[in-house]
């Protein structure tokens, strides 16, 4: 067997909070984070990724060494750790705590001897030590709250540069670094700080809405630009172009602007949109290529000649995917992910890393469209494809919705309120619908429910209808399947119980409805002969053949023993064809699978 993985998830935002984007030396790649997880890109094209797991807490902030070689991450403890680039099991080099609270910024010395970290803590906002001892090179101090961005100048003689919530920068001067004075030039806390290419010039911006130019060497100041304000709302990052002559800056007014540092003049502004969630918290200048982030996650590929739109946007999930499914429509499939905040995901073939939240996307046109109108507003828990080509999502907002995928477009009138929450949703021949729901069971039929049943008995987790609509499978936490028999409008308990080794977390029929799939907490795999009364077969996850037979999840402990999704839990997963699987995970990824055998 062999796997081939594509990364997805996007940077996790917060509203008011600034995200550093970093990029390697060589103009390559791209980095940020999400959740514990680092997020390595190319810049070129985004579907190539990797991605790092082995913090215990969110990070914060990586940054790549000038020497490429090695990456340095910050977390939500101060923990620090770096580690190499060069191998795929990105071993760890060394691990430092030089602060005890949240890492916000990280900087390296051109020579790739020195890190400076700032953000937290209780004794101090910042440390400098050499990246093989952890051993102090100065002291980052001058500032009575967090510190939010720090730069190292690239070229001797060194300078290092801090902005914090305490509205103003400091200047440093070392190694050792040592503190030579404070620059108050701003009203409102300092987000950005950041030194040209060449070392000249070095550039601080606020949530004041203030761009301010002083001298990389002397730390004196030059000039703001865009006179009294370079924003209307608050500055979050700001980075150079590799030579040193502009700038763009990311604001809250949910513009981005690129600047002529000379002129103190915007050449362009990029205008991203009119929703809270166009704000833009992070950009990046690298190569060619002006990227910004929306607090909406969105990754945004800048065109200086056409800046009301975007040359690419990569969308996709920002929190944990909960579910996920596949369907094929013309010889092509479609994959559908759910997650924790209601959005509802398309990724269509090829199979990159990218997919959309409420969008379509189709990565060999470049089309891409979205699911128009309100949608769930909380947990995608399941979906299912019915007959009508709708797709029928479940959500912790006590709802199902049946949207229309050639429409794309969310309907008001396809909600069907449920009167408790729905965990799982399944569909049927002739317009079933089947919902378990915390303490019941609902059949619907063309979207209105028919019948409902209370008073189970045991605790259900998930259901399926047999695709001849005659029966349907009802898993619970007792290690149960429960059988009913669907009769005209009625479910009925035939009495019949099949046994699992565990609490039923997902099951599935195979598309002849030859053979029902169960998978437990235990990470068995149980298949159940239809024909043969429901007679019991428990497979190994090496049965590959079988398991692309039945097309279910029968995959799932053999992914687990793969370290599938690396230190979280695997919420979903579906074959494409005989040979290829995808699943979601917590991390927020969705990931595409090549199985040989």
């Amino acid at each position: 067997m062999r796997y081939y993985l594509r990364e997805n998830s996007l940077p996790q935002m917060e509203r008011g909070v600034a995200k550093v984007i970093g990029g390697d030396p060589k103009g390559n790649n791209f980095l940020y984070t999400n959740g514990k997880c680092v997020i390595i890109r190319n810049i070129d094209n985004p579907a190539i990724a990797d991605i790092y797991t082995e913090h215990a807490h969110p990070v914060t902030v990586a940054k790549y060494a000038p020497s490429g070689f090695y990456i340095a991450s910050g977390d939500a403890s101060g923990k620090i750790r770096i580690w190499d680039t060069t191998q795929k099991e990105h071993l760890l080099k060394y691990e430092y705590t030089p602060i005890s609270g949240k890492v916000n910024d990280i900087a390296w010395t051109e020579d790739s001897k020195r890190i400076a970290v700032v953000g937290d803590g209780r004794e101090k906002f910042g440390s400098v030590f050499l990246w093989d001892s952890g051993s102090s090179v100065g002291e980052v101090s001058g500032h009575s709250k967090l510190i939010n961005s720090v730069d190292i100048r690239q070229k001797r003689p060194y300078r290092l540069v801090t902005g914090s919530d305490d509205t103003c920068a400091s200047f440093f001067e070392g190694p050792p670094f040592k503190f030579k004075f404070t620059l108050r030039d701003h009203s409102q806390f300092v987000n950005s700080v950041r030194f040209s290419p060449d070392g000249n010039r070095f550039a601080t911006a606020g949530a004041d809405g203030q761009i301010v130019i002083y001298d990389g060497t002397k730390g004196e100041l030059i000039s703001p630009l865009g006179g009294e304000k370079a924003h209307s709302g608050g500055i979050y990052a700001i980075c150079w172009s590799p030579d040193s002559t502009q700038l763009i800056s990311a604001s809250g007014d949910k513009t981005v602007k690129l600047w002529d540092v000379g002129a103190g003049t915007a050449v362009t502004t990029f205008k991203m949109g009119n929703e809270v969630m166009d704000q833009q918290l992070g950009c990046l200048w690298q190569k060619d290529h002006l990227l910004s982030i929306s607090l909406s996650g969105y990754i945004n590929y800048l065109d200086k000649n056409n800046p009301d739109r975007p040359i690419r946007t990569i969308k996709g999930h920002t929190k944990s995917i909960q579910c996920l499914t596949v369907h094929k429509s013309e010889g092509r499939a479609y994959i559908y992910s759910g997650s924790h905040d209601g959005h509802i995901n398309i990724l269509s073939p090829p199979f990159l890393s990218l997919t959309f939240v409420s969008h379509y996307w189709d990565a060999e046109t470049g089309k891409n469209d979205c699911f128009k109108g309100k949608g769930h507003s909380n947990q995608v828990s399941k979906m299912a494809f019915n007959e009508a080509n709708e797709l029928v999502t479940c959500s912790m907002d006590d709802t199902l919705r049946y949207t229309s995928i050639s429409k794309k477009e969310y309907s008001a009138s396809d909600v069907v309120k449920m009167d408790f929450q729905p965990k799982s949703v399944s569909a049927g021949p002739g317009g079933l619908s089947l919902a378990v729901c915390i303490g019941q069971l609902v059949l619907l039929k063309d979207k209105k429910k028919i019948f409902t049943l209370d008073n189970l008995g045991y605790e259900a987790e998930v259901g399926v209808i047999h695709p001849g609509g005659a029966t349907a499978a009802v898993g619970g936490t007792d290690g149960k399947v429960h059988l009913y028999s669907i009769q005209g409008n009625t479910l009925k308990d035939e009495g019949q119980t099949l046994e699992a080794k565990g609490s039923i977390t997902d099951m599935a029929y195979s598309n002849d409805g030859a053979y029902l799939a169960v998978i437990d907490d235990k990470k068995v795999a149980t298949t159940y002969t239809v024909a043969d009364g429901y007679s019991v077969n428990i497979f190994h996850s090496y049965f590959i053949s079988l398991c692309v037979k039945c097309e279910v999840f029968f995959f799932f402990h053999a992914l687990l023993s793969a370290d599938t999704h690396r230190l979280h839990h695997v919420s979903g997963l579906a074959w494409i064809d005989e040979h290829t699987l995808v699943t979601a995970s917590h991390d927020a990824s969705v990931k595409q699978w090549t199985i040989t055998y």
